[in-house]
């Protein structure tokens, strides 16, 4: 699933999935019967997601540095890998000298209708992001493609100064359609940039955790949907034609 040997690698971009990944054969595994013939294989399984969730908890804590934080869980997709994190991260703070506070709040965004992006981020359901004034805020999102919905959301919430930003993202794609925003360079700075290192508590700026990089396939699975079908299917899976014509709207 890594890239070449060769390279040095870049843990900021998370696991590699290339693009001549052939992925696995489903009967491999159990899923769903009523998915059955809408899917075209397995992209990543189940308990590989849950191994690098963990890690990913490891490094988003060692990044933040105990201190207390605010999630900020964007909805739907994001949900079950949310609160699978959330659970990594505080059995790290119960297990150490240094206690962690962390509240989770939730955000509703919508930029897909069916496969296809809308090219505008809908904030829905009225979220007070003023709330997050003063806050070390973390958010937690299922996919990042072009960039241009995170970019959109982390300008409206810089306009009410948070004291830090971070990004947990459990895929990238990438996506010939991007902005040029680099999904692993998250980043916006409310003091000079001379002042953010070491980080700490009062680091204010963001950096971005990312669990997968894949290539740019329209995936469902682990609560990722398509029109709200395939949430209850374990596995990260890259649906076919038939399954996107079957549940299309």
């Amino acid at each position: 699933m890594a890239g070449s040997s060769e390279e040095a690698p870049d843990y900021g971009r998370g696991i590699v999935i290339m693009d001549d990944w052939p992925g696995y054969d489903l009967n491999l595994f159990t899923y769903p019967q009523h998915y059955y013939g809408d899917l075209e294989y397995v992209l990543i399984p189940h308990g590989i997601i849950v191994d690098r969730i963990e890690r990913l908890a490891k490094d988003i804590m060692k990044d933040i540095g105990y201190c207390d934080i605010m999630v900020l869980c964007v909805l739907k997709g994001g949900y079950k890998f949310c609160a699978d994190l959330v659970e990594h991260l505080k059995n790290i703070s119960r297990n150490s000298d240094r206690f962690v506070s962390m509240k989770v709040d939730f955000i509703r965004l919508k930029s897909y209708r069916n496969d296809q992006s809308m090219g505008e981020m809908q904030i829905i359901g009225g979220y007070d992001l003023s709330t997050l004034a003063g806050k070390n805020v973390l958010i937690v999102e299922d996919v990042v493609g072009t960039g241009r919905t995170m970019k959109a959301l982390l300008s409206s919430i810089e306009k009410y100064k948070p004291n830090m930003v971070k990004v947990a993202s459990l895929l990238v794609k990438r996506t010939p359609r991007s902005d040029g925003f680099r999904p692993n360079c998250f980043a916006f700075h409310l003091r000079p940039a001379e002042d953010l290192e070491p980080p700490s508590c009062t680091s204010l700026h963001t950096y971005s955790h990312a669990g997968f990089e894949i290539p740019n396939l329209f995936v469902v699975g682990y609560a990722l949907d398509y029109n709200e079908y395939f949430r209850d299917l374990n596995h990260i899976c890259v649906i076919n034609e038939h399954g996107k014509e079957k549940y299309r709207v």
